[in-house]
């Protein structure tokens, strides 16, 4: 199930003049980029992503709004409710997406039928309108979903998979991106059902691992299970000191590699925080913790400046200090790389590049140099026999 443009029908929702007018939501100056647009606005070529600039070229008379993540958290939390209340086990993937497992409800009262009062009640009790596909895996409904829309449900019988997926382009599986759609491409792929045909193992040769995964999802075969939702309150870390300490320097270093660390956490588990907590334990045990509501986000470079400001009013500079933590709280989903409507074409980029080198290389493969000089010191090895990590800053 998916919400259609979520963040345009809130908007639509709370003002009505807004109904029928193309419209873009993300950060408003011409640095920024489009985080949803209105259907109006995809006519004129305009997609999530884009830059504003080249947006409001292609469509001057798009509705620009910055956006408002309180309302969209409100309503997904609505929606979710509603689902959580009517089904027997969901995941949610998103602030607007949902996957429903009803296994064995057909026996009672039909899946369809279900799943088509569950779509009404959702668009009856929140306004928004929502779509959904049907079928026996999560890669085929995924598929269906995106070709129900906008606003309708399509059932996908049990052994139609291969001709539903068969004439869609292969962009439409959910694993291919615009690298793997150019390879395809210049194999002559264009279609689901090319890829049907071809051997497993050329797809193997060309992609590795992920060719046997794109030739089963291609075929309409999937087994991976809707994991159950727990929607994930915290995070957060800390450090005892071996010797008290109150070297300001140290401090505030550690602090600002413990914020760039669990925000790249953040990212990396698509959510976003709403409330940072800095604690301060001193060498005679008396505990003290600051904290502080800023609007939703996952960038380093919007917590990292809170945290310090935070340890700044916390810090007695008379007593030693033993421990210091930082916790991250009111999580949402978020599948953004850094802030809701504030995004800039190099932030993204600088963001994506440094979590691509991290989740390849592991979580301290690159550090800002504050972070990196704080935790190093006294350390003979402190990388265990690894190179150092890269260092970056917003420039980079």
């Amino acid at each position: 199930m998916d919400l259609d443009t979520f963040f345009v029908s809130v908007e639509r929702l709370l003002d009505s003049r807004l109904q029928h007018r193309p419209i873009l939501i993300g950060g408003t100056s011409d640095r920024g980029v489009v985080a949803s647009c209105s259907y109006e606005a995809r006519a004129f070529g305009v997609h999530s992503g884009m830059a504003m600039k080249m947006a409001r070229n292609l469509c001057p008379e798009a509705v620009v709004i910055r956006g408002n993540s309180a309302n969209y958290t409100k309503y997904s939390k609505l929606v979710t409710d509603i689902v959580e209340r009517e089904v027997p086990l969901f995941e949610k993937t998103s602030i607007d997406e949902f996957y429903v497992d009803l296994t064995g409800m057909d026996r009672f009262f039909g899946c369809f039928k279900l799943a088509s009062e569950l779509r009404q009640k959702v668009m009856r009790e929140s306004g928004l309108p929502i779509s959904f596909g049907m079928s026996g895996n999560k890669t085929v409904s995924k598929v269906a979903t995106g070709e129900a829309k906008p606003n309708n449900q399509i059932h996908i019988q049990k052994g139609t998979e291969k001709p539903f997926l068969a004439p869609l382009s292969v962009k439409k599986i959910p694993m291919v991106g615009d690298k793997m759609y150019q390879t395809l491409r210049g194999l002559g792929v264009r279609y689901v059902g090319t890829l049907q045909e071809m051997p497993v193992d050329l797809l193997q040769r060309v992609f590795g691992q992920h060719g046997n995964q794109l030739w089963k999802k291609a075929n309409g075969i999937d087994n991976s299970p809707v994991e159950p939702f727990h929607e994930r309150k915290s995070i957060s870390t800390e450090r005892t000191f071996d010797r008290d300490t109150t070297d300001v320097q140290k401090l505030k270093g550690i602090l600002t590699a413990m914020a760039e660390n669990l925000a790249f956490q953040l990212r990396r588990g698509h959510k976003l925080t709403s409330c940072i907590m800095v604690k301060v334990r001193y060498s005679d045990f008396n505990t003290y913790t600051l904290q502080q509501h800023i609007p939703y986000t996952s960038a380093d470079h919007l917590l990292i400046p809170k945290v310090l400001e935070l340890f700044d009013k916390l810090y007695n500079k008379r007593l030693l200090v033993r421990l210091i933590g930082l916790r991250y709280s009111d999580l949402v989903q978020g599948g953004y790389q850094i802030s809701l409507f504030d995004d800039t074409e190099e932030l993204i980029s600088l963001y994506s590049a440094m979590d691509k080198i991290r989740d390849r290389y592991g979580d301290r493969a690159v550090l800002r140099a504050s972070g990196i000089m704080a935790t190093t010191i006294g350390r003979s090895n402190p990388f265990n026999g690894e190179p150092p990590p890269l260092l970056a800053n917003r420039r980079s």
